[in-house]
C-alpha cells in the first residue's frame, strides 16, 4: 500500500474497534505485515493511555501444526496486556469465539535487544510458567493475516501456572493437553521453532526492526506445542508439562 499513513490507519482501526469491528472491511488486503505491526503498536499505545499495561509479548505460529492449521509459514508476534492464575473460570460471554494454545511462558530477568544467541536468551530468563494462551477468533486469520496482526494476533489473555527455573533442555519438555478428562493431544518443545528459546531469539531480532526491545520483567509466550483448540461452554482444560507442572482453566455453561 503506497503512501501508507500510519496515524490515519491507527485512527481508523481504533474507531472500528470501538464499534466492534475487529477486522475492518475497509482494510481487507490493504496492509503489509510490517504496516500491520505499526498499527498494532499505535493501538497498544492508545490502550496503555487508557489504563492498560503491557506485561509481555506473544510469539505465535511457531509450530508446524499451527502453521499448517492457518496456512502460514513464519512466526508472528503480539502484545500481552493481561494474565490470570491457573484455575480461572470464564463465562461464555467473556470471550469472542475463544480457543487456547499450550505454551511455556518465559519471564525475563534482564533486557534483551537485537541479534542474540539461544544461550543469551537462556541466561536472561529467570522463570518459566506452564501456561495457556487464551485467544479470540475475531476475524479470518488465514485470509487476512495482516488484519489479525493489527488486532494483536488473536491475543486475549494468558493463564499462568506456578513459575519455576527453566529446565536445561526445554525442547524435550512434553505437553499433554486434556479436555474434559480426555487427552486430546501431546507435543514436545522442539515443535516450537526447534526450541522455545528460539522464539526469544526471533522476537528480539524482529522487535529491533521496529526500534523496540525486550525488557526485564516481561513475559514471553513462546509458542504452542500442538495445534490450537476451541473452548466451549462446560469445558474443563488442563495441560501438563513434564518436569515443569500443570495449568488449568474452564468455561462455565452460563
Amino acid at each position: 500500500m503506497s503512501g501508507f499513513d500510519a496515524a490515519a490507519a491507527i485512527e481508523s482501526f481504533w474507531a472500528a474497534h470501538a464499534r466492534g469491528e475487529w477486522f475492518p472491511a475497509a482494510w481487507h488486503d490493504k496492509l503489509t505485515n510490517e504496516q500491520a505491526y505499526e498499527v498494532l503498536f499505535g493501538l497498544m499505545a492508545r490502550r496503555s493511555a487508557a489504563g492498560k499495561r503491557q506485561i509481555g509479548w506473544k510469539v505465535g505460529l511457531t509450530s508446524k501444526a499451527i502453521q499448517q492449521q492457518f496456512n502460514v509459514h513464519e512466526p508472528v508476534f503480539g502484545c500481552i496486556l493481561d494474565s490470570q492464575p491457573s484455575g480461572h473460570a470464564f463465562a461464555p460471554g467473556d470471550l469472542i469465539s475463544p480457543g487456547f494454545e499450550n505454551e511455556l511462558c518465559l519471564r525475563l530477568g534482564k533486557d534483551l535487544s537485537g541479534s542474540i544467541t539461544p544461550d543469551e536468551a537462556r541466561a536472561a530468563i529467570d522463570a518459566v510458567y506452564p501456561s495457556l494462551e487464551i485467544i479470540e477468533t475475531r476475524g479470518n486469520l488465514t485470509e487476512q493475516l495482516a488484519l489479525a496482526l493489527a488486532d494483536n494476533a488473536q491475543q486475549k489473555t494468558v493463564i499462568l501456572g506456578t513459575p519455576m527455573t527453566l529446565l536445561p533442555h526445554p525442547e524435550t519438555v512434553e505437553a499433554r493437553v486434556i479436555i474434559n478428562g480426555d487427552v486430546v493431544a501431546t507435543g514436545t518443545g522442539d515443535a516450537v521453532l526447534g526450541n522455545p528459546l528460539n522464539s526469544v531469539v526471533w522476537l528480539a531480532a524482529k522487535l529491533a526492526e521496529f526500534g523496540r526491545s525486550l525488557k526485564a520483567g516481561e513475559i514471553i509466550m513462546s509458542g504452542s506445542f500442538t495445534r490450537q483448540f476451541p473452548i466451549r461452554p462446560g469445558d474443563s482444560i488442563r495441560c501438563e508439562f513434564s518436569g515443569i507442572g500443570a495449568v488449568e482453566t474452564s468455561m462455565t455453561t452460563a
